[in-house]
C-alpha cells in the first residue's frame, strides 16, 4: 500500500508540475494591450478611447481574426512589429539598443542613491580628533540678556 501512495504522489506532483507549462492561449486583450495605438493618442490599441478610431478598431479586428485562425501571441506581434516597426509595441524588447531604455531608469535611481549616500555622509561624519564643532560666536550683550533672563524664571514662584 506504501508503494501505491507514493506513486500517487508522484503522479500528482508531475501533474502540478506540467501545469505551468502548458501555456494558455492569448487573450485579444492581452494582444491589445501589447500593441500602443497609431492613431496618435498614445494609448494601447485596449486603451484607445476614440471612438471609431482609425488605426485602433481595424488593428482589433485583425487581432481577433488571427487569433480565431489559432495565431501565437509572439506570431501576432511579430506581424505588427513588421507593419509599423518596433514603435508599434507598448514596452521595447531587449534587443539590439532597447535595452538601454529599460536599463536607464534603473541606472539613474541607483546613480541618485549613491550621490546621496556621498553627500549624506559628508555632511554627518564626525570632525577629525573627535572635537565639536565650535560655539558661534556669541554677543556679549546677547549673553547678559540670557542670564538675566534665566536667573527671572529662577525667582519666579
Amino acid at each position: 500500500m506504501s508503494v501505491g501512495v507514493h506513486t500517487g504522489a508522484l503522479a500528482l506532483a508531475a501533474l502540478l508540475a506540467a501545469g505551468p507549462l502548458v501555456a494558455a492561449p492569448p487573450t485579444q486583450q492581452e494582444i491589445e494591450e501589447a500593441l500602443t495605438c497609431q492613431c496618435g493618442c498614445g494609448l494601447t490599441v485596449h486603451a484607445c478611447n476614440h471612438l471609431q478610431c482609425p488605426s485602433g478598431e481595424p488593428m482589433k479586428r485583425e487581432i481577433a481574426e488571427r487569433l480565431a485562425r489559432g495565431e501565437s501571441k509572439e506570431a501576432i506581434l511579430a506581424a505588427f512589429r513588421a507593419r509599423y516597426g518596433e514603435k508599434v509595441l507598448s514596452a521595447p524588447t531587449f534587443r539590439g539598443f532597447n535595452w538601454f531604455a529599460w536599463v536607464t531608469p534603473f541606472a539613474a535611481v541607483a546613480a541618485a542613491a549613491l550621490a546621496l549616500g556621498v553627500v549624506l555622509g559628508r555632511r554627518t561624519r564626525a570632525r577629525p580628533g573627535g572635537e565639536a564643532p565650535p560655539p558661534a560666536a556669541a554677543d556679549p550683550a546677547l549673553r547678559a540678556r540670557l542670564a538675566r533672563e534665566l536667573q527671572d524664571l529662577e525667582r519666579e514662584p
